[in-house]
């Protein structure tokens, strides 16, 4: 990869980084990584604004950094189209949400991604499908002895967030390597994880609770299903932002292959998460519904009852759990 930073921002004077909506580790760690490279490395060439939908409790310590603002504010205030708009971890426009308008209306623009859904929609893009994390990526387009501890930092906790703590499929040599760089700045990397990985609160832990005790295994168990409706949310003083975890403890489920989790986020309007091991792509189950992600982590929003979202969703799977057996069928008469 021959393009770095400074390749991407030349010219620009007023420059707004972003990410999707609802923002998770990755999507925070790279665009806050980006926005201190800038500023620490190319202090009086630019002016650089980072926007969030929100950021979570267990990434608050990330608010801090620089000029970060929520995309309500950003709105509801008014915001200049910039020179230049780069767009992290985001597989389409319509994931920018309210932002979009900015986006569209930007000078030049310019997308670093990792998700296979991305159709390379900006002016420029580096979309590295192979990489397990947007931060990976970004990691790629730095100069290793410009990236300061802090930095280092960001990188690694949007890397542990999209890995599942360096565990899931798309963890490769080259993740592990640049994981290696990047603790060599001296990070801390068990309080990294424990405090925006691991740790819950205690009402995150009842809901979490709740969550498994109401869970139902079905397609030939499968597949488990769990969902919190906005009643139960209300009970316990909770939002969408507090239910992170979930899904991934239930794709942990012996005998499980696919989870699916979902929680009310308006009258008839569900966000869903997909979580699978190792056979079906629930980024293709996510795109079909209007959302991405990739091929064993993916999420989506859908109208309608909840019986409704999980028998569309359920049929979707059951698509390719049938296309599989037709695969082997053939296979095996073959042989």
């Amino acid at each position: 990869m021959n393009k770095k930073i400074e390749d991407i921002i030349r010219g620009a004077k007023t420059i707004a980084i972003s990410g999707h909506k609802n923002p998770d580790g990755d999507c925070v760690g790279s665009c806050v990584a980006l926005a201190n490279y800038i500023w620490e490395n190319f202090p009086n060439s630019c002016e650089v604004s980072v926007y969030f939908d929100r950021i979570t409790s267990d990434l608050r310590y990330l608010k801090e950094d620089g000029n970060v603002i929520l995309w309500k504010d950003a709105m509801e205030r008014g915001v200049e189209a910039p020179d230049l708009f780069v767009i992290v971890d985001c597989s389409t426009v319509d994931r920018l949400g309210i932002l979009a308008p900015v986006f569209e209306g930007a000078k030049r623009t310019f997308c670093i991604d990792h998700h296979v859904s991305n159709d390379a929609f900006a002016d420029g893009n580096v979309i590295v499908p192979d990489a397990s994390s947007t931060c990976e990526v970004l990691y790629d387009l730095m100069d290793e002895e410009r990236i300061s501890q802090k930095i280092a930092e960001e990188l690694y906790l949007g890397i542990v967030h999209d890995t599942g703590v360096f565990k899931y499929a798309g963890t490769s040599e080259h993740t592990m390597q640049v994981a290696g760089r990047l603790m060599s700045k001296g990070i801390d990397t068990t309080r990294l994880i424990d405090e925006t990985f691991y740790e819950k609160t205690y009402i995150q832990n009842q809901i979490l609770g709740r969550a498994l005790l109401e869970s139902i295994l079905f397609m030939d168990k499968k597949c488990i299903f769990s969902a919190i409706r906005k009643a139960q949310m209300d009970f316990y003083g909770v939002t969408g932002a507090d239910l992170g975890g979930i899904v991934e403890q239930l794709r942990l489920t012996a005998g499980v292959e696919c989870a699916i989790f979902l929680y009310e986020i308006g009258e008839l309007e569900y966000k869903v998460s997909m979580r699978s091991k190792n056979l079906i792509d629930v980024s293709k189950v996510a795109k079909y519904f209007g959302g991405g992600g990739h091929i064993r982590a993916a999420g989506c929003e859908m109208k309608g009852t909840m019986h409704d979202v999980l028998n569309n969703i359920s049929a979707r799977i059951e698509m390719q759990f049938k296309e599989m057996a037709k695969r082997e069928k053939t296979v095996g008469t073959a042989e």
